[in-house]
């Protein structure tokens, strides 16, 4: 169904206890479309002990007069977790279920494509998550239910609950509700003028405080909230288990450690680092630097890869020298955190950094002992699981710095010591986790499973290195908290996340057991109940009874469904056997088309562009790819080739007539190319037209990249500025900043998949497979539904020499059933699997025997032309034009030349591949066409690569690739030719 919303960029729901983000807007829209308005905020926060849940209900209204997909994307501060969200179906809330992330994220699409109501929360990359919800009606309304719970801090004597609210300014209906249980008094409000009183709740055993808002506030707000210093323990049955969280005061008395001589400073210099408070940071390190009086500092700054270190020295507490450099860093590139070497000479090492690490290797390097890591962060929505797990691990601490608030809390954890878990074991209890962070406010918080119906903790604090005991006793009859399993689950998930790729299982089956969004899990709500039987995802409770009456009538065999897959592409490769062992006729039909049927096949296409532009959306995703400023086309004048002759056909469907030709003609290439024939590859260098390509091509070569560093604040979001600044470094011989600009993809949206195979194509296009490698592996976790996925792994692990990795790759996507949008996908696939197979070295041969062999057969080609891109919904064409001017496209599969089209690729990624066993003498012109697209979103420009070959399959093979965009439906581009001589 093709769809005309809009989809909207950024939408900041800014929940986290961080007001200098919450000063951003909520939502934005491009192309003068009004911004979506939060109409109604109604927020229910529930505090129990030293826990809280807030959920926030928000009704969006839509002003304009189309239907508009919304991106909701918004960071939570540390300790802060999703555990839930609901979207309004049929006039009722209905609440999302857990799935694993790459398939909530097909499911999504899919239903998208099929115009219904989905909707899907995904956790991307450190404490940051995205919100899918499609459609917000034209002039209507959208009801969206956010629920988050966090452990709170201790504020004095009591708890300090925070809500953060800039971003209800302008809200019409407002309404916040505050239920605090088990209070030791009466709590009371800060950060607003005239706040109500609480008012104790009557007829409850426990102290129960209630308070009502009932106009919007724009400010931060926090609750103080009076809290027993006695040992305070609750339980939950969940499941099958009882959970219990006890809650033990600690003398969190710190006295200062002894500071090293020698330091090691890891600052992350990536592109994301500039959006950390690097003043406040600065002034950390001033006080560290004067408590270690003298020393020194290796500084490495960490980006797309690290910098070769730099060694200062600190002469009593004077460090400006090390501050000068810090203060002139360029913040540009990816970020590789793990790809440094300690060394074994550095006493400790202090990395400042958000976590992200989006690049390069995924294992941080391992520590020597006695070796410590302070990590430090000033960053909201940064990776603090990552950092705390590597700091604790390597016997130092997280520093937590926020920003405008002063630097003595940070100071206190990077300068002293305080109290340390030593040993922790439990009678009656198992799967002890603790919060040790927590012990700097003076709390020391324990999750665990009872096994009895009483269990006694015991531990040891180590303090100025004298063990301290400490006994807990938790009895099974204790206070009910409707938070603790899932704070047991919320420490468990840290836990395992200190090695994420190792424990992508267990990530998966917890947040699937507690419905938390995790990086191996989303939350997903679908409109119908067939809608949820045909994805296989179990429904809400409601609607349980119904989903398994439903699913028993449904049920099918996947095994069945791969032996057919597998039959499908036995009969398709049979048939390209067949075209492959009998070439064309020494008499060639001479390709001729008549101007009254050119005319008319011009004029269809005309109203066919024109039909499918009205339906397309509009372009509003500008983070993805370009914004509206994308350049356009610069190719010299070349002459077009023939117009294809269309029959009438339904929009988004494709003539499949042959074109006329002429009566039959002698001559021209009747016979087969001599042996000795060569084949040339000639590419149409792509010029971009932005208003930064002239300033930078009249600079010298060593100014380039400060040109870049000037013009990129104006062109942050823009994929395509990145491309067109590293071609050109490409260009005068700077690889290795090409390489870093390249990188900055990475950083641009978190886990978007087609942003990623852009970059890993132009890694390959650059001659770094060793870096498209692990580009394409994390495409492959997102995007495990799509074959290009398996293809382009397949094909960097070949580049990089891998070619056991790269034929398993391209093996799956001829066994898997795929969506019918990728149809033969399968036949180029394994051209190139077995291409890779017959060219490998006698000693180095891959293990085919997982491979049926009915397809192991290597036909060379030696001529072959490959077009993929990287916009879904989207219909691109692969036009050659051979010798005789015979067109080879979607409607003319098979020349008289014996050139070959695979089927057309109207809806997906590509690829589309040009085959040519034998080439004549003459050139082949190869066009790329953008036919259109029905995407719900636009780039402002689509990014296709085309890769050329000769000598396909065999050990003479060359490679040739090319990277373009193409912005408008109807653009044909000349990308270049092969010349038979």
């Amino acid at each position: 169904m093709l769809m005309t919303g809009l989809r909207l960029i950024s939408l900041f729901l800014l929940l986290c206890a961080t007001p200098w983000l919450a000063a951003q807007p909520l939502m934005e829209t491009l192309r003068g479309e009004r911004p979506v308005r939060l109409q109604s905020l109604d927020i229910q926060s529930a505090v129990s002990g030293g826990m809280a849940e807030t959920r926030v209900r928000m009704v969006f209204f839509n002003p304009n007069s189309r239907m508009l997909e919304g991106n909701l994307q918004f960071p939570l501060a540390d300790g802060q977790h999703v555990t839930g969200f609901a979207l309004d179906i049929d006039g009722a809330m209905r609440p999302a279920v857990p799935v694993e992330k790459s398939r909530g994220r097909q499911i999504i699409e899919m239903e998208e494509r099929r115009g219904v109501d989905p909707a899907l929360l995904e956790h991307t990359q450190g404490n940051q998550f995205r919100l899918r919800v499609y459609p917000i009606p034209a002039q209507g309304t959208r009801t969206v239910e956010l629920t988050y719970a966090e452990p709170l801090a201790r504020d004095s004597d009591g708890w300090a609950y925070r809500l953060p609210l800039a971003y209800a300014n302008g809200v019409k209906d407002f309404v916040w509700n505050v239920d605090v249980q088990g209070a030791a008094g009466a709590p009371r409000f800060s950060g607003i003028a005239e706040a109500p009183a609480f008012g104790a709740k009557a007829g409850n055993a426990i102290s129960s405080w209630q308070a009502r808002l009932d106009r919007p506030v724009v400010q931060q707000v926090t609750v103080h909230i009076p809290a027993a210093q006695r040992v305070q323990a609750y339980v939950e049955r969940f499941g099958n288990d009882t959970y219990f969280v006890a809650e033990v005061s600690v003398n969190a008395q710190r006295t200062a450690r002894p500071l090293p001589r020698t330091v090691g400073l890891l600052w992350d210099a990536s592109g994301s680092g500039a959006r950390r408070a690097i003043d406040d940071e600065l002034a950390l390190l001033d006080r560290y630097f004067r408590a270690l009086g003298n020393g020194e500092v290796r500084l490495v700054l960490l980006r797309d890869r690290p910098e070769a270190a730099q060694t200062f020295r600190i002469r009593d507490g004077d460090w400006d020298a090390l501050r000068k450099v810090l203060r002139s860093v360029k913040y540009d590139g990816a970020s590789a955190l793990a790809d440094w070497l300690p060394e074994s000479g550095v006493q400790e090492y202090v990395l400042v950094s958000d976590g992200l690490l989006n690049y390069g290797a995924r294992r941080f390097p391992v520590l020597a002992s006695g070796q410590r890591l302070y990590a430090v962060n000033s960053t909201a929505g940064a990776d603090t699981v990552r950092l705390a797990a590597l700091a604790e691990r390597n016997g130092g601490a997280l520093v937590s710095v926020t920003p405008g608030q002063g630097i003595d809390a940070a100071a206190a954890v990077l300068l002293t010591d305080g109290p340390r878990i030593e040993q922790l074991r439990a009678e009656g209890a198992a799967e002890l986790l603790a919060d040790a962070g927590a012990m700097q406010q003076g709390l020391l918080r324990i999750a665990g499973k009872l096994t009895r119906a009483t269990a006694q903790v015991n531990l040891s604090l180590a303090r100025q290195g004298k063990a301290v005991p400490v006994t807990v006793q938790v009895d099974g009859g204790a206070a009910t908290h409707p938070l603790a399993a899932w704070l047991w689950a919320s420490y468990q998930l840290r836990a395992l996340e200190i090695d994420h790729e190792a424990n992508r299982g267990a990530i998966r089956r917890l947040g699937s057991q507690f419905g938390m969004p995790t990086r191996e899990t989303s939350l997903l709500v679908l409109e119908r109940m067939e809608d949820y039987v045909r994805h296989d995802v179990t429904p809400p409770a409601s609607m349980l009874a119904a989903f398994d009456k439903l699913r028993a009538q449904q049920a099918r065999s996947t095994a069945q469904r791969r032996d057919k897959q597998l039959d499908s592409v036995v009969r398709q490769f049979e048939q390209k056997i067949a075209w492959w062992e009998n070439p064309p006729q020494k008499k060639r039909w001479l390709y001729k088309e008549d101007e009254a049927a050119r005319q008319e096949s011009q004029r269809m296409r005309r109203e066919r562009t024109q039909e499918m532009g009205a339906q397309k959306a509009q372009p509003v995703e500008a983070r993805m790819m370009e914004d509206a400023r994308a350049p356009a086309l610069n190719f010299a004048p070349s002459p077009p080739p023939p117009a294809p002759a269309a029959a009438p056909v339904a929009s988004g469907m494709r003539a499949d007539a042959r074109p006329p030709m002429a009566e039959p003609k002698a001559g021209i290439g009747d016979k087969d190319a001599a042996p000795g024939q060569s084949i040339g590859i000639a590419l149409k260098r792509w010029n971009a037209s932005a208003p930064y390509i002239a300033r930078m091509k009249a600079a010298a070569p060593d100014a380039l990249y400060a040109i870049y560093l000037d013009e990129k604040p104006s062109w942050e979001n823009s994929s395509a500025f990145y491309v067109d600044v590293a071609d050109m470094l490409l260009q005068k011989g700077k690889r290795d900043l090409a390489l870093r600009v390249l990188s900055n993809l990475a950083e641009m949206d978190l886990e978007n998949r087609h942003v990623l195979r852009v970059l890993g194509y132009r890694l390959l296009q650059a001659g770094a497979p060793q870096l498209a490698v692990p580009v394409f592996e994390q495409v492959k976790q997102l995007a495990e539904e799509e074959p290009q996925s398996f293809r382009d792994l397949g094909l960097a692990y070949a580049a990089a020499g891998k070619r056991q990795e790269a034929i398993e790759h391209l093996y799956e996507v001829v066994l898997r059933p795929w969506d019918g949008r990728f149809a033969e996908v399968e036949l180029i696939a394994l051209a190139e699997m077995n291409a890779i197979i017959a060219t490998a070295p006698p000693g180095a041969k891959p293990d085919t025997r997982q491979i049926d062999s009915r397809l192991l057969r290597n036909l060379p080609l030696d001529m072959r032309a490959v077009l993929t891109w990287d916009a879904d919904n989207s219909d691109m064409d692969l036009w050659v034009v051979d010798p005789d001017g015979e067109k080879c496209y979607y409607g003319n599969q098979n020349t008289q030349l014996g050139g070959r089209l695979s089927r057309d690729f109207t809806g997906g990624y590509g690829p589309e591949e040009f085959s040519l066993r034998r080439a004549r003498p003459g050139k082949y012109r190869v066009y790329a066409n953008y036919f259109g697209d029905r995407q719900q979103l636009v780039t402002g420009a689509t990014t296709l690569q085309l890769r050329l070959t000769t000598g396909f399959g065999t050990a003479r093979a060359k490679d040739e690739m090319v990277t373009l965009r193409l912005k408008d439906g109807g653009s044909t581009v000349l990308v270049g030719e092969f010349e038979v001589r």
